[in-house]
C-alpha cells in the first residue's frame, strides 16, 4: 500500500519536471513505475506526441543543447533509454521492446602517441527512427544512425548504420546442434 502511495507522488514529481520546463511539449502521457527523466536546464527542445507511454524504469537523458522528438502513439517498454546529447526523433505508431537503447553520441579517445579516452567529451551525430517501426528486446541504437519507416528490428541487434524504410533486421546466428 506504502509502496503505491510512493510511486504515485514519484510519478507526479516526473511529470511536474516536464511541465516545469518551458521547452518541453507532451500532452497525454502514461508514466509507469521508476521512471526517470533526467533534463539539463538549457536543454533545446522536447516534444512528446499524444497517447504516449513509458513503462516502468525507463530512462530519459538530455543534455545541454539537446533536441528530442516522440511522435504519437509511442510506446516504450521496460529498462529503456533514451540518451540524448544532440537530436534524436521517432515517429508515430513507434514501439520498443524491453531494454532498447539510443546513443546519438560516442566518447572521444585518441590512439596516439598513447591511448586515451575522454569520458566527458563527445563526438555526436543524430538519430531518426521512422513511423510505424518495432525495435525489438536488447536493441541498441548508435549515433548517426537513420531507420526508415516500417521497419522491424530484431531483438539484441546493435544498429550502427542506416536501414532504410521497409526492412526487417535480425541478428543471423549459426545453430549448433550436438546430439547427447
Amino acid at each position: 500500500m506504502f509502496y503505491n502511495f510512493f510511486e504515485k507522488i514519484y510519478r507526479r514529481q516526473q511529470l511536474s519536471i516536464l511541465k516545469k520546463n518551458p521547452k518541453v511539449f507532451f500532452e497525454n502521457i502514461r508514466l509507469g513505475v521508476g521512471g526517470r527523466f533526467i533534463l539539463d536546464k538549457d536543454i533545446k527542445s522536447m516534444s512528446i506526441g499524444k497517447s504516449v507511454e513509458f513503462r516502468n524504469y525507463t530512462c530519459i537523458l538530455m543534455m545541454k543543447d539537446a533536441n528530442l522528438e516522440i511522435g504519437d502513439h509511442f510506446f516504450m517498454n521496460n529498462f529503456c533509454s533514451i540518451n540524448c546529447l544532440e537530436h534524436i526523433s521517432i515517429g508515430e505508431n513507434t514501439l520498443f521492446g524491453e531494454n532498447v537503447r539510443l546513443y546519438d553520441h560516442n566518447h572521444t579517445y585518441d590512439t596516439s602517441p598513447t591511448f586515451k579516452l575522454h569520458s566527458s567529451k563527445f563526438t555526436k551525430a543524430p538519430i531518426k527512427i521512422g513511423s510505424n517501426c518495432w525495435l525489438g528486446s536488447n536493441v541498441t541504437v548508435l549515433k548517426g544512425v537513420t531507420i526508415g519507416d516500417n521497419c522491424i528490428i530484431g531483438a539484441g541487434c546493435t544498429i550502427f548504420k542506416d536501414v532504410p524504410a521497409n526492412t526487417q533486421v535480425v541478428n543471423k546466428q549459426d545453430l549448433v546442434f550436438n546430439s547427447l
